[in-house]
């Protein structure tokens, strides 16, 4: 049964959000979780653009289409705040990470986080990575059912910890840090949200104690001695006018920033090698590419001439987008596309969902890296179309970095093996937290020879 979130003010000429609330609390969270395609399109097409439910229990208005979320991220009259809605999901996790902070105190903080990622900075990560890459992929095994998800988040935890922090930890220290890290993004959509043992919620508690202990002590030697990691580039940024991060900051960005690195690359290079599997040609082509630069060694200048590995992996952020939605907290009362939204609202952009609109994408399901060359350029039908690194002020500060971890990784994995899938696989993806294969995304693999 339809109704309204709430009526507006009398002679606003605005419009009441219609929606469906379901069962409080828990509402519209099982459908959206376990069908989200299905059902953003059943709900879209039933409401329009803007429309309101019961989802992970706050009462929520999800906005489809470009123009909705351009109206939440660009955010031109500071309606809407990520602090607290964020905090809401992942707050007791990641405290006081970047994307946890709003207006002037979010631009303070990240322009003193943009000295850890201008263009030396890149490069001295791409060099630290290098080896990392190399190590890591030359220890898979080929064969049949090797899991893809499973390797590569191997892989990006241990490059998170050579480039990220710079710290030789041994073998059980790395993995007691790396599960740490997927306890607490894991926590972050628990259905049961307080501290009951061995539940999420815990887990994720449990880990943040172990990450702050972690960053606290290696903090004193790494002020001492720098490196080039983003550990030390933390510790050293300051501005021109002086300002730098105080030892909590340091702590803070820093277990935000891995948990964002490793675990969006992750789905990202899945995805892209799911699609590669299925579609050898664009394996081959993306090969032959990696093969004309004339050696396995990749340079920082060479990434603008993979043109194909960024198709492919812009295609692949538009079919899964690794953080499925952006939430945000509206802290005045404010407009989106006509109807009115009261102060208190949770507001999210569904990326995830988005980027299937049909009204955007033609034949939205089908993977066409094409869509992206520079004679259709799909995703300039708007500006927020494609949106998977969010936009307005809080776009991903390390979304340069990212782009040049799985381009690093994929010319690396492309010049060692072929994989494959069998004719009719389809994954079977989870969308119950961060999108990932539920199977781990099993392949054949074989070593590529260059004959």
């Amino acid at each position: 049964m339809t109704s309204v979130l709430a009526s507006p003010p009398e002679g606003s000429g605005l419009k009441a959000v219609p929606g469906v609330p379901g069962i409080p609390y828990i509402g519209n969270t099982l459908q959206v979780m376990r069908n989200p395609f299905g059902y953003a399109r059943k709900r879209y097409d039933e409401y329009g653009a803007v429309s309101w439910g019961w989802l992970l229990g706050q009462r929520t208005v999800t906005v489809q289409g470009p123009e909705a979320a351009e109206v939440v991220l660009v955010n031109r009259d500071k309606a809407f705040a990520n602090g607290p809605a964020w905090s809401y999901f992942i707050g007791p996790f990641f405290h006081r990470g970047i994307m946890l902070l709003d207006f002037d105190e979010h631009l303070h903080h990240r322009r003193i986080m943009q000295q850890a990622f201008t263009q030396a900075r890149l490069r001295t990560y791409m060099d630290a990575m290098a080896p990392g890459i190399v190590r890591g992929l030359e220890a898979w095994e080929p064969g049949r059912g090797f899991t893809v998800y499973d390797h590569v988040k191997q892989l990006t935890l241990d490059l998170a910890a050579d480039v990220f922090m710079g710290v030789e930890l041994s073998r059980a220290e790395r993995g007691r840090v790396n599960g740490a890290f997927v306890d607490a993004v894991r926590a972050g959509t628990a259905y049961v949200r307080f501290p009951v043992p061995g539940l999420r919620w815990h887990k994720g508690l449990q880990a943040r104690k172990v990450l702050e202990e972690f960053f606290h002590r290696h903090l004193p030697a790494k002020r001492r001695d720098g490196g080039d990691d983003l550990f030390a580039a933390l510790c050293e940024a300051e501005t021109d006018d002086g300002h730098r991060f105080c030892d909590e900051d340091v702590v803070n960005h820093m277990i935000f920033a891995l948990m964002a690195a490793h675990d969006t690359t992750t789905i990202t290079l899945t995805t892209m090698a799911y699609h590669l599997a299925r579609f050898p040609d664009w394996q081959e082509r993306l090969r032959e590419e990696s093969l004309a630069l004339g050696g396995p060694e990749l340079d920082h200048a060479d990434l603008d001439s993979l043109t194909g590995i960024d198709m492919v992996m812009k295609e692949s952020l538009r079919m899964v987008a690794p953080v499925p939605a952006l939430p945000r907290k509206v802290v005045k009362d404010t407009s989106i596309l006509g109807f009115h939204i009261p102060e208190g609202t949770t507001v999210v952009v569904p990326t995830l969902t988005n980027h299937h609109m049909a009204e955007c994408w033609p034949d939205p399901e089908r993977f066409d890296p094409e869509r992206f060359g520079p004679e259709r350029r799909e995703d300039k039908v708007h500006k927020y179309a494609w949106a998977p690194f969010g936009g307005g002020a809080h776009k991903c500060i390390g979304l340069y970095f990212a782009g040049m971890q799985v381009k690093a990784i994929l010319h690396q994995m492309l010049l060692r093996y072929r994989w494959s899938v069998p004719a009719r696989y389809e994954w079977p993806l989870d969308t119950t937290s961060l999108p990932s294969p539920k199977d781990g995304l099993p392949v054949r693999l074989d070593r590529w020879e260059n004959t």
